[in-house]
Formats: C-alpha cells, sequence, structure tokens
C-alpha cells in the first residue's frame, strides 16, 4: 500500500493526475483524498497504466485499489483530460442505481474522485472463457438472467447505463454478480438497457461466440422480435417475453 505522501512522486503521480498534472493539482488531490479518509493507494489489478496496475481505465477516470481507514475501496480518479470537471454528478447517477439495488455501493465522492465498494471478482468475459464441467449452463443462464433484471430495475426508473453494448467490460461476477462504471449513465435520454445488454450477450461478436458453446443461442429473428416489441413498450410482460426467447423465464 502506498501512503498519499508518496503519491505526488513518479511513477504514482502519474495515475493520481493521469495523463500529467502539475505539483500543485497532485497537492491539492492528494488532499482531497485526506478529507476522504483514503490512507493509501494499492497498485494492483489486472489492467496495466504507465507500468503500474490499475482495476480499471475509462475516459473519465482510472480505478485503483485504495484503503479508507482498514477497509478496501475502489477509488476512482478523475483524469487531468477529462471533458468532465468534476466527479459528483456520476456519483449523484450511481446512488440512483444503488436505491433499486444495482451498481457496486457508493461510499463518497469528491470534485476529483468517487470511493466505491471494492468488489472481488472478474469481468463477465473472463469468467464465462473459464466456465467449464457440468452445471456450467445453469450457471452462465443465472448469471445472465441477473444482469437482465438489473437492467429492466434501470429501465423502470429511466436510468441508462450508456455502455451496455460492451457488457464484457461492464459486469463483474464473484460473490455477487454487479454493472459496474456508470461514467456514461443519464437519466436524460431513452433507456436501452435491456436491449443493449441483451443484443451484446447474444448477438455482438466478442462474448456471444463464447456464450453459444455453452447455452443453445436464440433464434435470431424471434430474438430481434421481441427486443423490437420490448423497446416500444418496456412493460414486465414484454420483458417476460424476451427471457421466454432466451429460455430464461424459469432460471
Amino acid at each position: 500500500m502506498v501512503p498519499l505522501s508518496k503519491l505526488v512522486d513518479e511513477p504514482y503521480s502519474t495515475i493520481l493526475g493521469y495523463p500529467k498534472a502539475t505539483k500543485h493539482e497532485l497537492t491539492k488531490r492528494v488532499s482531497e483524498l485526506k478529507k476522504l479518509g483514503i490512507k493509501g493507494v494499492s497498485f494492483s489489478g489486472e489492467s496495466m497504466l504507465n507500468s503500474l496496475h490499475v482495476l480499471g481505465k475509462g475516459y473519465v477516470g482510472v480505478v485503483v485499489l485504495s484503503k479508507q481507514g482498514t477497509k478496501e475501496v475502489a477509488l476512482k480518479i478523475r483524469r487531468i483530460d477529462s471533458s468532465r470537471s468534476e466527479m459528483n454528478s456520476e456519483a449523484r447517477l450511481l446512488r440512483l442505481a444503488n436505491e433499486i439495488g444495482v451498481g457496486p455501493k457508493l461510499v463518497a465522492s469528491s470534485k476529483n474522485f468517487i470511493i466505491m465498494e471494492y468488489l472481488e471478482g472478474k469481468k463477465i468475459i473472463d469468467w464465462v472463457k473459464e466456465l467449464k464441467g457440468k452445471g456450467s449452463a445453469a450457471k452462465l443462464k443465472s448469471v445472465i438472467r441477473k444482469i437482465l433484471e438489473d437492467c429492466y430495475t434501470m429501465d423502470k426508473i429511466r436510468l441508462d447505463h450508456g455502455e451496455l453494448s460492451y457488457i464484457h467490460k461492464h459486469v463483474i461476477v464473484g460473490k455477487s454478480i454487479c454493472i459496474i462504471d456508470f461514467e456514461s449513465a443519464s437519466v436524460n435520454r431513452r433507456t436501452s438497457n435491456v436491449t443493449s445488454a441483451t443484443q451484446s450477450i447474444f448477438i455482438g461478436s466478442g462474448i456471444a461466440k463464447i456464450i453459444k458453446r455453452i447455452i443453445k443461442a436464440p433464434q435470431r429473428r424471434k430474438l430481434i422480435a421481441s427486443l423490437r416489441k420490448y423497446k416500444n413498450d418496456q412493460s414486465r410482460k414484454n420483458f417476460e417475453n424476451v427471457l421466454g426467447v432466451l429460455g430464461l423465464e424459469k432460471v
């Protein structure tokens, strides 16, 4: 665990103020982290950035494993070159998702940081690749059903995630199944969570090819027709119809 005082030094400073920040900005960010109760940062995770391990990197921020008091948390750091001037707007949308039981739990936020619960697990595409043996089809169906139920819940409150066409990047599977990364979320556009996630899982090229080896793929024509019907009327009945076409109604 690298203490806050060391984060202003290279190579850690390139993460605290990615891609490059002034000494003044770095010092301000350290003060901000102190107020949030952050004790240090652990550079671990499957992603690499400037020779350091991180949990993830997006257009808005970099996510690292951190410690708030004695508790491990995920810390999202606003990029210096981000088009966003602050992180509180994203935090409000994550809080809205939390109210319906979706997304990693929001702990705190400030101008440059969001603190969330740390989720142990794998990105869904890596989890699917490792699925083997008896019961793998049932496990996969259960995970997909949970994702789509969360998507439906978001559709009902008019919260659009915005990135579920790339489902492989935005779901963690571990002790729980969790949709992550709400930096592109909005309540000001038409929701397409169920349709985007379903198309990504069953029609998209990457993860869909792997899933088809484990569970029977739905008829493309029937699936598109059911999604079109749901898109026009996001009712529970039409959502159940989508699940039926996918063979997930009894999961």
